[in-house]
This record gives structure tokens, C-alpha cells and sequence, in this order.
């Protein structure tokens, strides 16, 4: 099923233009005013959803990445867009689709409901709520859980609730583990799954991976999907170890369970590398401290997945957030050598962080410095 835009693309950059002005002032009443002239002007909610305020979130992303906002103002521009999508919901007609059609069901058959929700352990939950305003938009009967939803609680819920599907959401690979229980889980009750975020890659390599019985770019082909009928094939208990047979050498689970004394270890003995470590003030120490423990937490995903190119991709953007903030590339580059250096009895994960550092030496150094943080 193909939803059609019917508002121009002039107009909806408009909308978004004044989204993002309202935004950038923390004016949540001037942010709720662009939206809803636009749906009195005849923007349709889904539009306004998915070609709005989804790319306004993007750009906000963005500028993060690029050191312009801070983490508070992040949160706080998230808030007001989750609190202009809660009061567009209220004032959205219901069972309609931009292109006016319901989702396609047997005559006298019930509305199909889909539980939305994160994986454990991931917080970004605007994609996963975008995705369910759509899906009530289009007439679904939707239970929408939130962000970091434990499988325990996910699967007890749905034993209460009886949904048709399950609609899993996750932003980093470093949720690929606990995105691969949960749908190993919902799966051992008979209900398909539908995986969507950036964690599951731009090509949905990772949710093919993982076993889910759909993938979906973005919350229209996942409307798309579920409106058509997402199956669970009828198929033998799953084994994990043997659908992802690298995890035997337990590099994944050596690494994992190490991460705290690797983190101090790498920290310790940066010092020695990076000479400018002696003047951090502690929360410099502390901040090292964290960036280190997600190079560790992107080294076991990639160790998981066995996808190399998932933790090259991981030190080259991060190389990129570091010197938008003023913090030289060599620092980055000596954290790989040093945690290299920890894994001796780890072949997979040498390889891996060895060609995180060849990436980073292809990077070209910046024209002009970044701000500091």
C-alpha cells in the first residue's frame, strides 16, 4: 500500500522552517501553533508527522553532532515534539491514511493490533512514537510502550493483550544483543515481528541477522508491512548459537563482561600515551572515561553482529562528534592502540579494532578547529 504526499514540498518546508524556529527558542506554544496551521491548512497528520517533525528531530541530531547544542537542549527540543505529536494525535481525525484508506482487513474481522516499543536499553523513542501515531491514523489498534522496555515486561504484556504483531524499535547496534532476545522471545509466542532504526542498519543487514520476520526503513513501509499482514512461519525452536555460530570463541561475552576493567585499564594507560591527559580536569577524566566505555560497547556489537564495517562506522562518526568539539584526532587513535594491545587472546576483535584505526588515518584533518565543548 503506497501513501501519497498531498501536501507541496514548498509548504511542508515551510512548516518545517517555523518548526524549527519555534524550536531553536524553546517556545513550545509557537512550536504547536506552526503545526497545527499547517493541519487546519490541510496538511494530514501523517505528513506532518513523518515529513515535518521527524526531519526537524534529524536536524536537531545534527546539530548536535556538530557541537552547536548541548545534551539539555537536545532533551528539551525532544520534549516539546513529544508534546506537539501527543496533541496532534487528540486532534487527528482517526482510521484514515493521508491517502484515505484504512488498513485492509477481512469484512466484520477487528481492527489488527500492534504493540510498539524499544528494545530494552534504548531511550530514543521518538522514532517508535512516530510510528505508532501512524499506525492509529490508519486505524490499528495500538499499544505503544515507550522507550526501554524490558523482554520480561514486553512479553508479559503481550500474554494480556493479545496483539496481532509486535513492532520493535532501536536506535544503536549497541542494542543488537537485546534486540535479538526480545525477538527470539515475542517469536516463541507465535507473534511475527517488525524490526525498524538505525540499529538494524540502512540496509536492514542486522535484522536479517537476527531472525525478525520484517524490516522496514521508515514508518510508512512499516505501516505498509503490518497493513499487508506480517507472518510468523511456522519453524523449529530457534538456536541462537547456531543461527550466529561466531559467538562460539566468546569473544562477544569476554568483552562484555570485562568492560568496566578494560575502561580503568585503557584509561590508566592513556595516560602515559596522551601527555595532555595530565592537565584533565576530572570531568575531561570522566568524559575520557565514558568515551572509552562506548568504544568497548561498539567493539562487542561489532563483535556480535561479526560485522567489522559496524565498528569502523562507529570510530569515524565519533571522530567526527570529537573534533567538532575541539578534541584531537590522535587522542582517539591512541585509545584504539591501547585497547588493541589488551587483546591478545581476542583475534576477532584485533581485527576489528585494527581496522578502526585504519579508518581513522583515511579521515582528513579539518580546515579550521572546532569549538570547544
Amino acid at each position: 500500500m503506497t501513501t501519497h504526499t498531498t501536501t507541496s514540498s514548498a509548504n511542508l518546508a515551510k512548516t518545517r522552517e517555523r518548526l524549527w524556529a519555534a524550536l531553536e527558542a524553546r517556545d513550545e506554544a509557537a512550536a504547536a501553533d506552526a503545526v497545527f496551521d499547517a493541519h487546519d491548512a490541510g496538511t494530514t497528520a501523517e505528513e506532518l508527522l513523518l515529513d515535518v517533525i521527524g526531519p526537524v528531530q534529524a536536524r536537531v541530531g545534527g546539530e548536535w553532532a556538530a557541537g552547536r547544542i548541548g545534551v539539555a537542549q537536545e532533551h528539551a527540543v525532544t520534549a516539546i515534539q513529544d508534546r506537539v505529536i501527543a496533541a496532534l494525535a487528540h486532534r487527528a481525525p482517526r482510521h484514515r491514511t493521508a491517502a484515505g484508506t484504512a488498513p485492509r482487513r477481512e469484512t466484520g474481522t477487528a481492527p489488527r493490533r500492534v504493540t510498539v516499543a524499544c528494545v530494552d536499553g534504548e531511550w530514543h523513542a521518538l522514532p517508535a512514537r512516530l510510528l505508532a501515531e501512524v499506525l492509529r491514523s490508519r486505524g490499528f489498534l495500538v499499544d505503544y510502550l515507550g522507550a526501554h522496555v524490558p523482554t520480561p515486561h514486553l512479553i508479559a504484556h503481550l500474554h494480556q493483550t493479545g496483539a496481532d504483531a509486535v513492532a520493535l524499535s532501536a536506535s544503536l547496534p549497541v542494542r543488537l544483543p537485546t534486540a535479538h532476545a526480545a525477538v527470539t522471545a515475542v517469536q516463541a509466542i507465535g507473534l511475527p515481528v517488525l524490526v525498524g532504526g538505525a540499529a538494524f542498519g540502512p540496509d536492514g543487514r542486522y535484522a536479517v541477522l537476527l531472525g525478525a520476520d520484517g524490516w522496514a526503513p521508515d514508518a510508512r513501509a512499516a505501516a505498509s508491512l503490518l497493513a499487508d499482514g506480517l507472518r510468523r512461519p511456522e519453524a523449529p525452536p530457534r538456536d541462537p548459537t547456531r543461527e550466529l555460530p561466531h559467538l562460539s570463541d566468546q569473544e562477544y561475552t569476554l568483552v562484555t563482561r570485562s568492560r568496566s576493567r578494560l575502561t580503568r585499564q585503557v584509561v590508566k594507560e592513556l595516560e602515559d600515551a596522551v601527555p595532555a591527559m595530565a592537565a584533565y580536569t576530572d570531568r575531561q577524566r570522566e568524559r575520557t572515561a565514558e568515551d572509552i566505555a562506548h568504544i568497548i560497547d561498539f567493539l562487542a556489537a561489532s563483535l556480535y553482529a561479526d560485522d567489522v564495517e559496524l565498528f569502523t562506522g562507529f570510530v569515524t562518526w565519533t571522530a567526527g562528534i570529537l573534533r567538532a568539539r575541539g578534541v584531537p584526532g590522535d587522542a582517539l587513535v591512541a585509545a584504539l592502540d591501547v585497547l588493541t594491545g589488551t587483546q591478545h587472546d581476542f583475534p576477532r576483535a584485533r581485527t576489528h579494532l585494527l581496522a578502526g584505526r585504519r579508518a581513522l588515518t583515511r579521515i582528513p584533518e579539518p580546515s579550521a578547529p572546532g569549538p570547544h565543548s
